[in-house]
């Protein structure tokens, strides 16, 4: 049998480390996925490209994605999409928390 279902506070899902980054994976399935992260001030992902669309929605702090050489600034309660193939990269000019859905079909 399956554990029930629980409420939970995302944020307090995922901890900062300091000098790192940090993820919980939440969901993994054939069809797709979803992550938390935590980014110390300063970490970054450098840039790669993926083959399923994923949405970025920071939960805590501020963020910056590029996606095909475009920043963009993401506060706490906003969100973007990531399209498949495009190059993209995500940074921390301060601490930040995000949740990232990847859908894995087309």
């Amino acid at each position: 049998m399956s554990e029930l279902p629980k409420v939970e506070n995302l944020k307090g899902m995922v901890n900062y480390q300091e000098g790192s980054i940090v993820s919980r994976t939440l969901l993994d399935k054939k069809t797709g996925s979803v992550t938390l992260f935590a980014f110390d001030k300063g970490q970054r992902l450098s840039e790669h490209t993926a083959p399923f669309d994923a949405m970025v929605y920071v939960l805590e702090g501020e963020a910056e994605i590029k996606i095909s050489g475009k920043p963009y600034r993401l506060g706490e309660g906003e969100m973007i999409i990531m399209p498949a193939n495009e190059p993209h990269a995500v940074s921390a000019p301060e601490k930040f928390k995000m949740l990232l859905v990847m859908i894995k079909s087309e």
